[in-house]
């Protein structure tokens, strides 16, 4: 039953209860000689006990009707505040000097407590996050340089003393080889160094050098440098100098070592050129090989960890990515990267 009714109900047992009341009490009073007058006095064609009777039902039925409407308007704006409240938003309030204005008033101290608590709550889930992110990838980098360090001085010195033993036992002359045992020593010393050279990608992507405190120019020439020292390929450069964002540099410098390791880990490239220069506004960082080249239509090549990588690094810093390769002929990689004039920088 609707609140409406059930204070109906209320108002009409409140008023026959009245008219119980107080005509017992009129009678008890002044008494009557004859009760059969009750019945006799008639007002408006009605009995008067029976008209006095259905007068107080009107009247309960009135304002039990009254009432409860009005109880229902204080409900369901009690409910809307609520509902605003758990929504966060400003709870509607007309001071009218009620006990509705109090609740309403509580019901909006309510929401600000509720909307602080969440901000709180929010603020704490996000450091946490911070946090946690951080030292995974605190851990993750101390992994990857643990892992580094063993394979470097287990496996990579192990392939680098069985790459020096093959050379040996090849360069030496024997009558009794046959030339199909050559072939097959050859082939095995091709195979070591081809190891060799997957190592050492798999090391740059384990332990890549860092920008801390340094400039993308330095790091790059530092990268190049090593590469040239450590590597069978004839590498060339031109670094331009810039001044750049730190998360630019940092995208860029990660790009050129993704594109690098895939150029000893798949290109078979004698020669590599890099260039970072800046024309008409835009940073273009240019990788090219002369290695085997690839179909980069492929689907296993468009899917690629690696190329995926280097395009959402190139998106981030709002760059594009363009890779030219055709079989037998090498790879060029080009980023592109418009260049944005940093806050306080102003040109007349």
């Amino acid at each position: 039953m609707s609140s409406v009714g059930k204070q109906v109900i209320r108002s009409i047992l409140l008023s026959l209860g009245l008219f119980i009341l107080v005509t017992a009490g009129y009678f008890y009073l002044f008494p009557l000689s004859d009760w059969s007058l009750l019945l006799e006095v008639e007002i408006m064609d009605i009995p008067g006990l029976g008209f006095i009777l259905f007068v107080c039902l009107i009247i309960g039925v009135a304002f039990g009707v009254k009432t409860g409407l009005g109880q229902k308007r204080q409900f369901r704006e009690i409910e809307e505040a609520l509902l605003l409240a758990k929504q966060g938003k400003p709870v509607q309030i007309q001071d009218d000097g009620g006990e509705l204005y109090h609740v309403l008033r509580k019901a909006d101290d309510l929401r600000t407590q509720l909307s602080e608590q969440a901000r709180t709550s929010q603020k704490l889930a996000t450091q946490k996050a911070e946090e946690s992110e951080k030292r995974v990838q605190e851990i993750v980098s101390e992994e990857r340089n643990r892992l580094a360090r063993e394979l470097h001085d287990s496996v990579s010195q192990q392939l680098f003393a069985a790459s020096m033993l093959m050379s040996a036992i090849a360069e030496t002359p024997s009558e009794s080889r046959s030339p199909g045992e050559q072939k097959q020593l050859d082939m095995v010393e091709r195979t070591i160094q081809q190891s060799q050279l997957e190592m050492r990608a798999l090391l740059l992507h384990l332990r890549p050098v860092a920008l801390r405190g340094k400039t993308l120019q330095q790091g790059m020439e530092e990268l190049l440098v090593e590469l040239a020292q450590k590597m069978p390929l004839d590498i060339q450069w031109k670094v331009e100098e810039m001044d750049l964002d730190k998360g630019v540099e940092d995208h860029l410098f990660r790009i050129l070592q993704e594109s690098v390791s895939n150029t000893l880990r798949h290109a078979k490239a004698a020669s590599l050129d890099v260039r970072l220069i800046i024309r008409e506004s835009m940073i273009i960082l240019r990788v090219v090989d002369d290695g085997q080249g690839f179909d980069v239509n492929e689907s296993k090549v468009t899917s690629s960890y690696g190329l995926q990588n280097m395009k959402e690094r190139a998106l981030e810093i709002g760059g594009t990515v363009k890779i030219i390769s055709v079989p037998g002929k090498g790879t060029s990689l080009e980023v592109k990267v418009p260049v944005v004039e940093k806050e306080g920088d102003s040109h007349d």
